[in-house]
């Protein structure tokens, strides 16, 4: 008997032993229990009482419902400060209710909840009945924790996950943890390289999309944790350290259309003025950390001069971190609002800077207050109760969650630079609210309420700046920041972080932008060429070609004395950055209207190719090409030396940009990459506007060039507006449609007269079309055009209509006599 005892105490040690995480997590979890009475409706929201919890569920549009549980069944409105989501009224939604001996059914017409009684356990449907998401599992359903609330569900059989924000190890997150918090990760110092990539999170966003149709935004300030499938193979679940449960569950046949949907409820991101769609460039003002002795107005002038006798075009300047004093207590972890003693005239600095044409000039800061030399804004801001409040009167931080600090804070610090000409700030260390910050061993404020308040903060810094400067400068907001959160796109843009000139961050930060694309944001950029280290002119060329074609081209770096500037890595690198930061200019009508585009329904300009072909599995996991917009396709080469790589096109036919040369689509190619050309692809039917090189701040394309690769129907809308107030909010713009049809014998071209409020100055257009030979006639309207005999009488000829074949290139140049003042119709005949 008493080995029998023994026995079975042994296996009971064992069984608790080797117990699994979740199973021994589940022990100390409650569920919302058994439904306890029928469900109660209220216009869009039904309330369900189980035993242990009170369940909300609202439709908040056909094919969006918000699911709520509340343990204390009391729901906070306030938990995360109205920061994240935008939106909390809905129009009314039909919803037909049935009873079944085992469930209730919600009905909308696009999507299907059924909510099992016992226990309460959701299921979603579309509305042709496929299953959507189940909580029909072992362990399933919503539990509340010791440390937080979760969910598990059913993961589908060949279900893959995309989104998670800012992430740079995967895009494919099927089978991966996660953990959501803003900030740059504790792992490997940056010393032995930049930091951790598996932990970086500067922007993380807990919202995810499945190829089942469906995506889930948990609406959460705290620190949440994801298993995709990782702990148990055909099961997901997510969880918040804590607060109520409250996640979005949307319906969509693709990704787009849920894109379009979680930005209907975390906010569309905003134009940025026009001028912020060409070249930025940071500085460090000649003195990066251990050369602040160097920096100077003269250096910036100085800068700003080489580029325009380079002819290298450039509409943004920043200047870093070195431009302001160190104060008494934060050192350089903290902002003065003084400028360093090096800094001789600052006003005269930025005048002459906008005399140059430059469109906006910024600094760097940070969310500390410190006392200066001048200026004593630490103690004053104590004094005034203005900083977050830590013991003994001891904080640092702006109070950004505080409209009156906020307003103390532009008042007494930001418009003291404000009003010498700066027009926007770059908002780092966002992540230091209650974290270690970068340069310093400072930790921000602790405790639960600062955790719940941790992942809010870049929201918050963003939001403030963003919106002060918007109104002090009456213009559209602009913002540089590099933390942010589920919302964040409201105040753009991000860049990717601080990572070293080295080929291994190449690939990753371009990952990077994938996965902030497939997460709602759209504005993005990073550090092209790299920030820190002297990098090879290779990785220099490479990485700039990709930076100028990204959502916005940002070029800084704080390698002394190289600084990312392009004639400080060889006249190689220099002439092929100057190449393609002039073809980017060139491309701004195609940018521009792209931006527009994910202003209004949130699809960003930096695609993953998921995105827009998630049937093809193909595209599951390939994470270093993108569509670069709805025409163009981009391949950065991210090997050193390498003199091919290979490029996948999605279905359809494809023409290399450069050659001309048609590819099949749904097939895996091998192109050869000369260091000059960067691998673009355009897509049939393709139609690609653009201008001549000018000043986006200060002139107006009065000549448009239609770049056409013809393939079967297919058209795009030109988007226009004043390029700098927020009239385009109101409906102040106009849509130039331009439609395609090739047919076998004929190409018909259609360029309509511009529709919309704005008045639209007259402008004219020529075509490049890229064909395999001349045409027999080119027609416009009923007249038939002339043929010039070579590229020199074309262009002298001007403004003569007319057309010419350039059989090196395989184009079709046309010049137009119509302009924008009506519709004009070209017939081009075999």
């Amino acid at each position: 008997m008493k080995y029998c005892l023994l026995a079975l105490l042994c296996l009971a040690a064992f069984v608790q032993a080797t117990e699994s995480p979740e199973s021994s997590a589940a022990r100390d979890a409650l569920g919302p229990g058994k439904v306890q009475s029928s469900p109660v409706r209220e216009g869009n929201r039904v309330l369900i009482s189980a035993e242990h919890a009170d369940v909300q569920i609202e439709f908040c549009t056909a094919s969006m419902v918000r699911v709520r549980s509340s343990w204390d069944r009391e729901f906070d409105e306030n938990a995360a400060l109205g920061l994240m989501v935008t939106r909390q009224d809905w129009p009314p939604v039909v919803i037909n209710t049935a009873e079944e001996t085992d469930f209730y059914e919600l009905e909308s017409e696009q999507l299907l909840v059924r909510v099992y009684k016992s226990p309460l356990r959701l299921e979603f449907y579309a509305s042709d009945g496929t299953l959507l998401s189940t909580e029909r599992i072992e362990a399933g359903g919503m539990v509340q924790k010791t440390a937080g609330v979760s969910v598990h569900k059913k993961l589908q059989d060949n279900e893959q996950v995309f989104g998670f924000g800012q992430r740079m190890d995967f895009i494919n997150q099927r089978g991966k943890q996660l953990e959501l918090t803003v900030g740059r990760g504790m792992g490997r110092p940056h010393i032995i390289g930049a930091y951790n990539i598996l932990e970086a999170n500067y922007s993380p966003v807990p919202f995810f999309m499945s190829t089942r149709g469906y995506g889930i935004f948990l609406h959460t300030p705290y620190t949440s944790h994801w298993d995709m499938g990782h702990s148990t193979p055909g099961v997901y679940s997510f969880e918040a350290e804590g607060g109520e449960l409250d996640y979005y569950f949307m319906a969509g046949a693709d990704f787009p259309s849920l894109l379009n949907q979680y930005t209907a409820v975390t906010g569309k991101s905003p134009l940025l003025p026009k001028p912020a769609h060409g070249l930025h460039v940071g500085t460090y003002s000649g003195g990066t950390w251990g050369y602040e002795k160097h920096t100077s107005t003269d250096y910036v002038v100085k800068l700003g001069r080489t580029f325009r006798e380079k002819e290298i075009p450039v509409d943004i300047i920043h200047l870093d971190s070195t431009w302001r004093m160190f104060g008494e207590q934060g050192g350089s972890g903290a902002t003065t609002f003084e400028w360093r003693e090096t800094f001789d005239d600052p006003e005269t600095m930025f005048d002459q800077l906008y005399d140059m044409g430059y469109s906006m000039v910024g600094v760097h800061v940070r969310p500390r207050y410190d006392n200066g030399r001048q200026y004593k804004l630490l103690d004053q801001a104590r004094d005034a109760g203005m900083v977050y409040p830590e013991p003994n009167n001891s904080g640092e931080f702006v109070n950004f969650f505080d409209p009156k600090a906020v307003d103390w804070w532009w008042e007494h610090g930001a418009m003291k630079v404000a009003s010498q000409g700066a027009m926007f700030f770059k908002t780092d260390e966002g992540s230091a609210f209650g974290r270690k910050a970068n340069e310093s061993d400072k930790t921000g404020p602790t405790g639960p309420e600062a955790e719940r308040l941790h992942n809010l903060f870049p929201l918050a810094y963003a939001k403030a700046p963003f919106e002060k400067f918007s109104e002090h400068n009456q213009m559209r907001g602009f913002n540089l920041t590099r933390e942010g959160y589920a919302g964040i796109q409201r105040y753009p843009y991000l860049w990717a972080g601080d990572w070293p000139s080295e080929w291994q961050y190449f690939k990753p930060v371009i990952r990077a932008g994938l996965n902030m694309g497939l997460s709602g944001v759209g504005y993005w950029s990073h550090n092209m060429g790299g920030f820190e280290h002297d990098p090879d002119p290779e990785l220099y060329i490479r990485w700039t070609q990709f930076g100028l074609f990204s959502p916005i081209a940002h070029l800084f770096g704080m390698d002394h004395p190289g600084y990312k500037e392009p004639w400080r890595y060889g006249e190689e690198a220099e002439r092929i950055f100057k190449q393609y930061d002039r073809m980017r200019y060139r491309f701004i009508p195609y940018i521009y209207s792209e931006a527009y585009q994910m202003h209004r329904t949130g699809m960003p300009m930096m695609r993953a190719l998921v995105l827009e072909h998630q049937e093809d599995e193909n595209t599951h996991d390939i994470d270093d090409q993108y569509l670069f917009g709805r025409n163009l396709l981009i391949a950065p080469v991210t090997t050193k030396g390498a003199q091919t790589r290979v490029v996948y096109l999605p279905e359809g036919t494809w023409y290399d940009y450069w050659s001309g040369e048609p590819y099949e689509g749904k097939r895996y190619h091998n192109i050869v990459t000369p260091l000059d050309q960067l691998p673009i692809f355009v897509k049939a039917g393709g139609i690609l506007p653009q201008q001549r090189v000018m000043n986006l701040g200060r002139e107006t394309a009065d000549t448009l060039t239609l770049e056409i690769f013809p393939g079967g129907e297919s058209s795009y809308p030109i988007y226009d507006d004043d390029g700098k107030t927020k009239a385009y909010l109101s409906g102040d713009y106009a849509i130039t449609d331009v439609t395609v049809n090739a047919e076998p014998d004929r190409t018909l071209i259609r360029i309509e007269a511009p529709r919309g409020d704005y008045d639209l100055a007259e402008r004219s257009y020529t075509l490049k079309i890229r064909r395999d030979g001349p045409p027999e006639s080119v027609e416009e309207a009923s007249s038939t055009l002339r043929a010039f005999g070579s590229s020199v009488e074309y262009e002298t000829s001007q403004p003569q209509a007319g057309w010419y074949f350039d059989d090196e290139s395989g184009a079709l140049y046309v010049r137009l006599a119509g302009s924008s003042l009506s519709d004009i119709s070209v017939a081009i005949n075999q």
